[in-house]
């Protein structure tokens, strides 16, 4: 894999073949899967909340792991909405030298 991009990339390539496939009872992923959208954000919250408390305790090792859980399980929540990475690489690039506050005034909200 030559950049960061590559590895996400590939994990994705394996979330997408465990929502294909999801027969594989000892898949993890197949198991997010098959427990739909609910299991899959219960999910994203507790990872969340572990690298807030990594964060919290300052532990460059704690916080490494935790954010890797994190950014998985985002990625498992992509596949499932089937939505590829490179549509957050696109929005990412298209925020990037824009103030943050700027950038989120300017986004149109619908109610």
């Amino acid at each position: 894999m030559t950049n960061e991009g590559d590895i996400l990339q590939a994990v994705y390539q394996v979330i997408l073949d465990r929502k294909a496939n999801p027969t594989d009872s000892s898949s993890y992923t197949a198991s997010l899967m098959r427990g739909g959208i609910d299991k899959i954000l219960k999910k994203i919250g507790e990872e969340a909340t572990e690298v807030v408390i990594a964060a919290k305790g300052g532990k460059h090792d704690e916080i490494v792991y935790e954010t890797a859980d994190l950014i998985f399980h985002l990625l498992v929540l992509l596949g499932h909405q089937d939505i590829p990475p490179d549509a957050v690489y696109t929005e990412l690039r298209r925020r990037f030298g824009t103030s943050g506050i700027a950038e989120k005034a300017a986004r149109t909200h619908t109610a």
